[in-house]
């Protein structure tokens, strides 16, 4: 039976191909999208590539100027802040709104931290407040350099095979993420991946207007539980909270119309779809 969500994941890729740039001599992977409207940088978590987010570059690439990242095999959190800023320059892209997801999130607010004068807005999704304490849990436990990569890869598995029994109407995102996982995220990238998190720096002070940060959080995130959550909304004091009521750990692959509507309320766009209200604190 065929995946559709891999299926569209692939027409998308074909239509929009991967490319490259090396910047600092790390090579990054892109995919750029639109010509017109305001500016949108994406950055998955662990467990994407730049591409993961098909959804909302389909929907918005004739309204806004889109490129979503892929991780190189090297360096980390502050290394890749520094690089953001060099592509940024690069592309043209003066003046940006920043989503990262997960890893993603833990990495924009450090970019936005740090060049506030190309982060024009701040949107922390499904992430962390604080590092210090991945090292002492799984999978980041592990000598992430010389463990064997099947071991790392079988842990992902299990994690996954978890969130299938719990949640069988998103066995076709399982599977899409057991395919970056096994071998379309390459070794030394997600072994690169998993470092940046252990090793993180501790996230410097976001000097932004809060109406220019915004957050979002899905209840049932089996990853980012509700304490930390709190954590990063209390860092961060968003303007906006947006909290879906359920969706894992990848709204924007399981609920893709509605985190396209507060990404168009974002970017000032007209919406296409319902709204999310106009609480500080968002639930759909």
């Amino acid at each position: 039976m065929t995946n559709q969500l891999i299926a569209a994941r692939d027409r998308f890729t074909a239509a929009h191909p991967e490319q490259r740039m090396t910047v600092s001599g790390r090579e990054w992977g892109y995919v750029r999208a639109g010509e017109v409207g305001p500016a949108l940088l994406l950055i998955p978590g662990t467990l994407g590539r730049g591409d993961i987010f098909w959804h909302q570059i389909e929907a918005l690439r004739n309204r806004a100027r889109i490129v979503a990242l892929t991780y190189p095999r090297s360096g980390g959190i502050a290394e890749w802040a520094a690089d953001l800023a060099e592509l940024c320059g690069e592309l043209g892209l003066d003046r940006v709104t920043v989503l990262g997801s997960s890893l993603g999130g833990y990495l924009a607010q450090y970019f936005a931290a740090t060049y506030p004068e190309i982060a024009e807005r701040l949107i922390a999704a499904n992430t962390l407040h604080s590092a210090s304490d991945v090292a002492a849990r799984p999978p980041y436990s592990s000598d992430l350099d010389n463990a064997p990569i099947d071991e790392l890869r079988a842990g992902f598995g299990r994690g996954l095979g978890l969130w299938r029994e719990s949640h069988p109407e998103q066995a076709e995102l399982v599977d899409l993420l057991m395919a970056e996982v096994n071998g379309r995220i390459p070794e030394p990238e997600l072994r690169t991946r998993l470092n940046a998190l252990k090793h993180a720096p501790e996230l410097p002070p976001v000097e932004m207007p809060r109406e220019r940060i915004a957050t979002i959080e899905t209840v049932d995130d089996p990853l980012i539980p509700e304490a930390m959550r709190r954590a990063v909304r209390a860092r961060l004091d968003p303007s906006i909270a947006y909290r879906f009521e359920w969706g894992g750990h990848f709204p924007y692959v399981t609920r893709p119309g509605l985190y396209l509507s507060l990404l168009e309320e974002q970017l000032s766009l007209p919406l296409t779809g319902e709204g999310w209200g106009q609480e500080e604190l968002r639930t759909r």
